[in-house]
């Protein structure tokens, strides 16, 4: 615990720098799950296939926003990178993503 107090107090945490930075990755995620959403719908991928789709982008997308906004230090700029970067806002674009795939096939397979 003692450690954890100390580097804290070394690169002290800036609420609004982590509050914008979760808002921008939450963008980026709400952006690109409609994006897949549309790719899933024109490519008429359906049940499991387009759900693997999804997940595969989303871990895509991670891992940019990982090697390309966090620079390969997420400990910098999130509080939870774990949970922030990786696993967060996940679910919320699920429904973006569905929304969007289920119009588009319809558009095209119509």
């Amino acid at each position: 615990m003692a450690d954890e107090e100390r580097e804290i107090q070394i690169n002290p945490i800036v609420v609004d720098s982590v509050a914008h930075n979760a808002r921008t990755v939450s963008n980026i995620r709400n952006l690109t799950a409609s994006l897949f959403g549309i790719a899933a719908g024109t490519l008429g991928f359906e049940s499991y296939i387009g759900f693997a789709f999804y997940f595969i982008g989303t871990l895509l997308v991670s891992a940019l926003i990982y090697v390309l906004l966090a620079e390969g230090r997420p400990k910098s700029f999130f509080y939870r990178p774990l949970g922030d970067l990786w696993a967060g806002e996940l679910v919320s674009g699920l429904s973006s993503f569905v929304l969007t795939w289920t119009l588009f096939y319809g558009l095209v397979r119509a």
